[in-house]
């Protein structure tokens, strides 16, 4: 075989199909080859043919199978979580290219760009941002899209969203480019008739050992961290557990505006100050989102 043939051969197992990895992530995420076949709407055989076929073409072993079952190899682990990766980054790359071809269309939508944010963030700067970015020439129609706690990656990384307003230190920033907008300091947010909510100030650690007032749990990764306190789904759960006295939370400054009258907002002295970014794929050339975030550094 010559050099060129060998180029061919390598080029050709190094090419992996979007349907082969959406087959092993479903098999390594069910670790079960009947429940996987099931969720994908196919017969067992020959989703088993299909990840052998895939093992052969990378080359290594990725699931382990014997009679207790099937397991990962630290080779299918390395590819499950590249696999997610590349199956979220075509998912986005269709949801993006389909909002950018209405615009196309004669007579079609004008360029749209769907914003993510929390349901807890300022209130005044998104309207500070909305409203100067429509007054600019061309601008894109905004759809915002509320989201959970720490969720924005996900959207944004997956296409549902094109930009997010972000939090740190509570979001992380890696893999987006990102513009400061604002800062500013943290609050306890008590019930209005608990003692401490008569206080000028509190600290972190005073609101962390209340015995008959537990931090809110939000969850993080799928799940939620140990402790008493309930487990929060929504911002309006968790308005309605602070009115009852059942537990207390800890937000940015401008979550003021959200607030009850049975609530009470305490300035947190040592905690540290929270930062609201306009963050983006660090990937992306959107000429509607580059106005967007030039409108925001503007602010």
């Amino acid at each position: 075989m010559d050099t060129s043939e060998t180029g061919a051969a390598v080029e050709i197992r190094d090419t992996l199909e979007t349907r082969e990895l959406r087959y092993f992530t479903v098999v390594a995420e069910e670790l079960h080859f009947g429940r996987a076949a099931e969720r994908l709407g196919m017969a067992q055989p020959p989703l088993s043919r299909a990840i052998q076929q895939l093992e052969r073409r990378v080359g290594v072993t990725l699931l382990q199978r014997n009679r207790r079952g099937v397991r990962l190899t630290g080779a299918g682990e390395v590819l499950l979580a590249e696999s997610r990766a590349a199956l979220d980054a075509v998912s986005a790359a269709t949801r993006r290219t389909r909002r950018a071809g209405g615009a196309d269309r004669p007579g079609g939508p004008r360029t749209r760009l769907v914003l993510a944010l929390k349901a807890a963030g300022s209130h005044e700067l998104l309207q500070r941002l909305l409203d100067a970015y429509a007054a600019e020439p061309d601008a894109a129609e905004i759809e915002v899209l509320p989201c959970g706690m720490c969720e924005q990656a996900e959207l944004l990384r997956d296409g549902r969203a094109d930009v997010a307003l972000m939090h740190t230190p509570f979001n992380s920033l890696a893999g987006f480019d990102s513009e400061e907008v604002l800062t500013e300091g943290q609050i306890a947010i008590l019930p209005a008739r608990h003692p401490l909510a008569a206080r000028t100030t509190l600290t972190l650690a005073d609101v962390s050992d209340i015995p008959d007032l537990p931090l809110a749990r939000w969850p993080r990764h799928g799940s939620y961290p140990p402790g008493p306190g309930p487990e929060i789904h929504d911002q309006t759960q968790l308005a309605q557990l602070i009115a009852l006295g059942r537990t207390t939370a800890v937000f940015p400054d401008s979550a003021r505006a959200w607030l009850w009258a049975e609530h009470a907002a305490v300035p947190l002295s040592d905690a540290p100050p929270v930062v609201t970014h306009l963050a983006w794929p660090a990937h992306s050339r959107s000429l509607a989102l580059a106005g967007l975030v030039r409108t925001a550094t503007q602010l």
